[in-house]
């Protein structure tokens, strides 16, 4: 749980890095609306390359500067922070992947924007929930929001399940499908971002080793 984030003698420097954190999953989401934008046709990929491609790098020197952070931290308090240090090497990587999957769907954008089709409005939508979903995740981080972790997660688990759906409809070839390959990878990374999404919010409430619980299939979770 997020308990061992709270002030404490030794918190000065955990609420450094959970700032840093939160700043990384804003990135991420920047990328993100930006990256979707440009795949659905609402942005010029030109006019934002540049400003992705900073913001990602600002995402990966403030993971390597919280892992930095993390070793000392633990160095100097001790094994009672061990738990502090190991979950933040887990999630910090998660916040790293969020932007990385996000690019992917720049680099689809980059050679196939995609054109209206019976998926286009279903992208769009989701284009909008998970977007909603990374901004959640930051006020429910910030707040330390143990409470509504639960909801978050089974709404996000469920839209694992449709982007899966979506891919098994585009694998049988149906008609009025004009991008298949591009529209089954666009659905691919948005369940992969929620992924870590999920991933990073398990850290309220459930135990070091079930971390990333929400980033296997359901049949496997036990």
């Amino acid at each position: 749980m997020f308990q061992w984030f709270r002030p404490s003698d030794s918190g000065e420097g955990l609420e450094r890095m959970r700032q840093q954190l939160g700043l990384m999953l804003s990135d991420g989401r920047h990328i993100f609306d930006a990256a979707s934008s440009a795949f659905l046709g609402g942005a010029d990929v030109e006019v934002i390359r540049e400003d992705l491609f900073a913001t990602d790098k600002r995402i990966n020197d403030r993971e390597r500067a919280i892992r930095r952070q993390a070793l000392v931290h633990g160095a100097v308090h001790g094994s009672s922070q061990l738990p502090t240090c190991l979950v933040l090497m887990s999630i910090v990587k998660d916040a790293e992947r969020i932007g990385d999957y996000s690019k992917n769907i720049f680099d689809v954008a980059l050679l196939n924007p995609k054109s209206k089709d019976k998926y286009f409005d279903d992208l769009l939508i989701h284009k909008n929930k998970v977007s909603g979903l990374l901004q959640e995740a930051i006020d429910l981080y910030g707040a330390q929001a143990e409470g509504r972790a639960q909801d978050f997660l089974e709404r996000g688990d469920a839209m694992q399940d449709h982007y899966d759906s979506q891919v098994v409809k585009l694998l049988s070839d149906e008609p009025g499908t004009t991008q298949p390959a591009a529209t089954a990878l666009c659905y691919r990374y948005y369940k992969r971002i929620v992924a870590h999404l999920l991933n990073i919010i398990t850290s309220l409430v459930m135990p070091l080793d079930r971390l990333d619980y929400f980033d296997e299939s359901p049949d496997t979770r036990s």
